[in-house]
């Protein structure tokens, strides 16, 4: 039976009410005007009904997230933390403060916090955004080299760093492991012997940004990243948790074909 005529379906416009897009006559609006589709096509009825659970709602091209089990989250990653959910050492990780926030009990009635996970690591001396979910298939995607998902990074190194560093790092470096290049890379502060500088990359090999940097001749000595695709560190105090706006969970998975 498909899902138009399932008796038991719930209406689009209260379906994209409760996700939190807009009030369900806002929602109205939306599907008269052609914004919305369902499972790829444009839907206008006002009756059409769908399963929640299964199918694929998009508003303006961003995808809704309609399952309520489904948990998206940042984190502003502090230095020192381990990007782990636990550490049989005791070692501080990203797992405690998922405890300590009450972030366990908050989305998962206590459920053990193994079933949120972190997209891709951070080394304990970096610091910034780093993704916490539950839905596999877009961390999975996320972290995959062939999605190319942009991550930007503020790095301080001593010294002032030569114009045509820019061009050399996005011609790329060799590395051990193989050839790297940044997407966009530009100055945005030199003082006092030290500069910051914004790099762009889509790689996600282990130190990679501490790697290139060191290859010529500019040691990290502070790294942060600021942001993963559209999603943006900001103002966000370390060791805080914040749930994704939806805007930003229909980047995600528009950006890894979701």
């Amino acid at each position: 039976m498909s899902t138009e005529a399932r008796p038991d379906g719930v209406r689009l416009q209260k379906v994209l009410a409760q996700a939190g897009v807009a009030s369900r006559r806002a929602a109205e609006e939306l599907i008269a005007a052609g914004r919305v589709s369902v499972d790829g096509k444009i839907v206008r009825e006002m009756g059409r009904r769908i399963d929640p659970d299964t199918a694929v709602v998009h508003v303006d091209g961003a995808r809704i997230v309609l399952r309520d089990d489904l948990v998206h989250l940042a984190l502003n990653k502090p230095r020192g933390i381990l990007s782990t959910m636990s550490d049989d050492r005791g070692r501080p990780c990203v797992g405690d403060l998922v405890v300590e926030r009450g972030i366990v009990d908050e989305h998962f009635d206590g459920a053990p916090r193994a079933r949120l996970f972190h997209v891709g690591r951070l080394d304990a001396d970096t610091e910034g955004l780093l993704l916490l979910t539950n839905d596999g298939e877009l961390g999975h995607r996320l972290m995959h080299p062939s999605y190319e998902v942009e991550k930007t990074y503020l790095a301080e190194v001593m010294g002032q760093v030569p114009r045509d560093l820019g061009r050399r790092l996005r011609e790329g470096v060799e590395l051990e492991d193989g050839l790297v290049a940044v997407h966009s890379f530009k100055l945005v502060d030199s003082n006092a012997g030290r500069s910051l500088v914004e790099l762009v990359i889509h790689e996600g090999r282990k130190h990679v940004v501490r790697r290139l940097l060191d290859e010529v001749g500019f040691p990290v000595q502070r790294l942060v990243r600021t942001a993963i695709g559209d999603v943006r560190l900001g103002d966000q105090r370390p060791g805080r948790f914040r749930p994704l706006t939806h805007h930003e969970v229909g980047s995600l998975y528009r950006s890894v074909g979701m």
